[in-house]
């Protein structure tokens, strides 16, 4: 199969969807893989490491996608790629189709296979493709919540984990799964008065054995909510629902209650995120302020750290990588139910049901 690995164009994203050790596994097994031009030098990858693994270099992103059947990203195609997508053409990356009606529409019209890495399942119904970026999205949310505490960034002025005489930070963090556990446990190190709340009481449960005595677990509701906003220094929103918009569990009529300076990083924005006020940010503007409070939204926030984020996904992807280019889709996706789940368009088609209901009202 011809496989082709573009420049991420998001702004910002310097992550890469191959390593060179992985487009090496490729070639050892008579696959071609083409990778554009400085692809991988945000990443710490050079167009000489790919040539050693195999790999052939092309100059633009237009021959990339001309040439590849298989196009591997990292983040889903923004506007100038959509003309670039063919009919048939397989497209895996990150996607979050339920976050965006546009891609969505966009995706239909050109008429390409698109398998989404954050519905691809293991046996075990986890989600293979998404934990690796949602650990170094988990821990970065607490590095990025730090700085912007501190005054200078807008923040309360207040040191996570103070020191002996002072009160630590409290920190608040919605969804007990792969983020919200990252996260939980970054707080913690820190020093940090951390609580966690999920509707999951199994889940709690096991938190509750795993993490250190700084960190309470509580079962989420609205009201419980309402109460712990009115006192936390530092919210992070790490809810999701596979394939489905992320529900709001901050409410806009809730920053009001919450001290001036109070700092909200919601994780799931990718995902239509789960604080109500926050739209989608970028690494060159990340911030912005309602209410006094001050919204940290990145949509794609391990792109800050690509080197360890292009390691850790390309040691998650490959399998499905070299899955998909030995069998073609079709065979590949009747053979694993997990990476069929992974399949959210086909044709013009929407086949995965929760991306179908994020539209159904709208596109039906």
């Amino acid at each position: 199969m011809r496989i082709g690995v573009p420049t991420e164009i998001k702004n910002n994203e310097n992550r890469v969807a191959l390593t060179p050790s992985g487009v090496r596994e490729l070639t050892l097994k008579g696959h071609t893989v083409f990778v554009q031009d400085g692809a991988g030098a945000g990443s710490g990858f050079q167009n000489e490491a790919y040539l050693v693994a195999g790999a052939q270099i092309l100059s633009s992103i237009e021959e990339v996608y001309a040439t590849a059947d298989m196009i591997v990203k990292v983040k889903e195609p923004i506007e100038p790629e959509y003309r670039l997508i063919r009919k048939n053409q397989l497209v895996f990356t990150y996607f979050h189709f339920a976050s965006s009606q546009v891609l969505t529409q966009a995706m239909l019209e050109s008429g390409a296979i698109c398998i989404a890495y954050e519905t691809v399942t293991a046996k075990d119904g986890s989600l293979p493709l998404l934990v690796p970026m949602s650990e170094v999205a988990g821990r970065m949310a607490i590095q990025e919540g730090a700085k912007y505490l501190e005054k200078p960034s807008g923040g309360k002025g207040i040191l996570l984990g103070g020191v002996p005489g002072t009160p630590r930070a409290k920190v608040l963090i919605l969804g007990g799964g792969v983020v919200g556990t990252q996260a939980a446990k970054m707080a913690a190190g820190l020093g940090a008065d951390v609580t966690i709340m999920d509707v999951n009481l199994h889940r709690l449960r096991y938190l509750a054995d795993i993490m250190p005595a700084n960190v309470t677990t509580r079962m989420s509701s609205e009201m419980a909510i309402l109460e712990a906003v009115k006192t936390v220094d530092l919210v992070i929103g790490a809810v999701l629902i596979p394939g489905a918009k992320a529900p709001n569990l901050i409410k806009r009529n809730m920053l009001k209650l919450m001290q001036p300076g109070t700092v909200l990083v919601d994780v799931a924005v990718d995902q239509g995120g789960c604080i109500e006020t926050c739209v989608p940010t970028t690494h060159e503007n990340p911030t912005f302020v309602i209410d006094e409070v001050l919204h940290y939204c990145v949509a794609n926030m391990p792109g800050a750290v690509p080197y360890t984020s292009t390691l850790a996904l390309t040691n998650a992807t490959l399998p499905y990588v070299i899955e998909l280019a030995e069998k073609g889709w079709e065979q590949a996706i009747a053979e694993n139910k997990g990476l069929e789940n992974g399949l959210n368009i086909k044709h013009g088609e929407i086949v995965h049901k929760a991306v179908a209901e994020a539209f159904q009202p709208i596109m039906a």
